[in-house]
């Protein structure tokens, strides 16, 4: 069976709302294993990007843990938390989050660039990562030159770049037309097959739900699997 990449125990959180506290989840328990493609779904407010955002180490729980290869995020300080993060998870978001003033190239190259490698090294990895994700054309194009699906292509690219264990992805396909959506989904399921990589997908689209290998529903503060 393949080794769990990210999981949680026990994960809770609430704020401070005035005067009451207000609970989003409690006691949640998760897997996520390395070559899956998995799927949390839930209604706007149910706190999907919250528990994205747990996951990934970028907030704090008010109880339990979440280990990334087997590390807790608890345990680091904030630097060696960036650093973790930066090595082994990668991020697509919604709305891409480029460098507007950086070509498709440069804006794949960032991460490596942050992590210490030469400029030589990182526009090799990051021209292939483009070659791969259909772009071998668009090097150069900065994104306002690029139509969305092109962007999200981009996104997962530069969320490749460090060979991440997993790959976190908030609503990657809510911007796009249903034919985009469909290139980029089966994008995902060829990069989880020849990398045997984890993708984590957060969505409110069930039409998603038919080529993840599981999906869950986060719903009345509780995550349960759908069957």
């Amino acid at each position: 069976m393949n080794s769990i990449v990210l999981s949680s125990h026990d994960l809770s959180k609430q704020y401070r709302d005035g005067k009451r506290d207000v609970q989003v989840f409690e006691k949640i328990d998760f897997e996520l294993r390395q070559g899956e493609a998995v799927a949390i779904v839930g209604s706007s407010g149910s706190g999907k990007t919250t528990l994205l955002n747990l996951l990934a180490g970028l907030d704090k729980a008010s109880q339990g843990s979440v280990e990334i290869d087997g590390i807790a995020w608890h345990s680091l300080s904030d630097s060696k938390r960036s650093k973790l993060r930066n090595e082994k998870l990668g991020f697509v978001y919604q709305f891409h989050h480029l460098l507007p003033e950086f070509s498709a190239l440069e804006n794949v190259m960032m991460p490596l660039l942050i992590a210490g490698d030469n400029t030589a090294k990182a526009k090799g990895i990051a021209t292939q990562l483009l070659t791969e994700v259909g772009l071998s054309s668009r090097l150069t194009h900065r994104p306002s030159q690029l139509s969305g699906g092109e962007r999200q292509r981009v996104a997962i690219a530069r969320a490749l770049a460090q060979n991440p264990a997993c790959v976190l992805m908030d609503e990657p396909t809510g911007n796009l037309d249903e034919t985009t959506s469909l290139e980029i989904q089966d994008l995902i399921l060829r990069l989880k097959r020849e990398k045997n990589m984890a993708f984590l997908v957060v969505t409110h689209d069930e039409k998603m739900l038919s080529w993840m290998d599981r999906a869950y529903r986060l719903s009345n503060r509780t995550l349960e699997k759908i069957e």
